[in-house]
């Protein structure tokens, strides 16, 4: 009489959490019909549905979801719930409902693992660094290593929530420390929480202790690939110097042609492109096939690096370029599909102001560009 009594006290709270689930599911599909097909608890409970809405419904004890006109429900003990919960929330989803909601711009992505998406399309995610110390006093960086500010901090945290959900199977990064505090702070956003190695490439003894990174560790980690390829452009002498003091010193014009010249040259330094055909060569020859076999890359650089792989992919003139200007921090998502990249803007819109840095004179130059061709095409 007592085992009875006890079976009976245990098994009322799976019968009410398998009726409290029914429940949740006849809400969400009302236009559907569910018939249950399966084995009984603990075994999975299978049913199918007629073109039922995608739904992930988390109850006490159970979680079901939907795959393929498939509903599954599978039990969920106690000590799993937290860590079930964090993963559903860190994928976009709102436990205990029946509908999930993601935003436009990532309908088309993959909350699952990483590797069982489709390699119809890669993600290219183009960050400039946080601000740095020198460019906080306005000073020549170039190739100097100079750390974050704090606020240089905070938007590498920031441009991490706005990339969060897109998924990033290896990192590149340059040289120099600007750079890799933003990668690195920018994943600790990231909602797979994959621990970034550095996969050092300099010797062969570097190779053999960068073998952290393995496929045993793939599904855990993210390589992080340092290129000095990507380094910012070289000022030579003008490298320290206050940028305003410096026009005063040597002329206004001599500096602006330095700085936004294409092919000008700063004392001992590098044009925009010398800067170009390392940063280029080094994108197409590395960073490219990746994206071809299916990854998505995400690298974080400088300024005129980036500057330069821009011309490339948005297929800029030498005078275009000299005109486009790169926020600091600022995620730049473009989309590789079928040997071409189709430029989206903002993981969080692609209208957002200073996500893609046209300028006003590159919006005339552009404009001028525009009323010749038509002035030409009336004649």
């Amino acid at each position: 009489m007592f085992e009875l009594l006890l079976c009976a006290l245990l098994s009322f709270p799976v019968l009410y959490t398998v009726l409290e689930t029914f429940s949740l599911i006849r809400k969400s599909c009302d236009n559907c019909t569910l018939n249950m097909a399966a084995s009984a608890y603990p075994k999975a409970m299978h049913f199918t549905s007629c073109s039922c809405v995608a739904t992930n419904v988390s109850s006490r004890n159970f979680l079901v979801s939907s795959s393929s006109g498939s509903l599954k429900m599978k039990p969920v003990f106690r000590k799993e719930r937290c860590s079930l919960r964090q993963s559903l929330n860190c994928a976009g989803y709102a436990s205990n409902s029946s509908f999930c909601a993601i935003k436009p711009i990532f309908s088309s992505l993959s909350n699952t693992n990483d590797s069982q998406r489709t390699v119809s399309e890669s993600y290219l995610i183009l960050i400039r660094h946080g601000e740095s110390m020198w460019n906080e006093k306005n000073l020549f960086t170039g190739c100097v290593d100079v750390p974050l500010t704090s606020k240089g901090i905070e938007e590498a945290i920031e441009a991490g929530k706005r990339i969060r959900q897109l998924p990033i199977d290896v990192v590149y990064i340059s040289a120099l420390i600007r750079s890799q505090m933003t990668a690195m702070l920018a994943l600790t956003e990231h909602h797979c929480k994959k621990v970034p190695i550095i996969v050092h490439n300099e010797t062969e003894q570097a190779k053999v202790w960068s073998q952290i990174y393995s496929e045993g560790t793939e599904m855990q980690s993210v390589p992080v690939i340092k290129a000095w390829q990507l380094n910012e452009r070289m000022y030579g002498e003008l490298q320290g110097f206050n940028k305003s003091e410096t026009a005063e010193r040597c002329g206004k014009e001599q500096v602006y042609k330095w700085r936004r010249s294409y092919d000008a040259r700063p004392p001992n330094g590098e044009s925009l492109e010398m800067c170009l055909r390392r940063a280029v060569t080094y994108f197409k020859e590395k960073i490219e096939p990746q994206l071809s076999s299916g990854k998505h890359v995400m690298v974080v650089a400088h300024a005129n690096s980036l500057r330069s792989i821009l011309m490339y992919l948005d297929k800029l003139t030498a005078e275009e370029v000299i005109h486009l200007e790169l926020s600091t921090g600022v995620p730049m998502l473009y989309i590789y599909k079928e040997n071409h990249f189709i430029r989206r803007g903002s993981p969080l819109g692609s209208m957002e102001a200073g996500v893609y840095a046209y300028t006003e004179n590159l919006a005339l130059y552009k404009q001028n560009l525009l009323d010749e061709v038509l002035d030409e095409v009336s004649l």
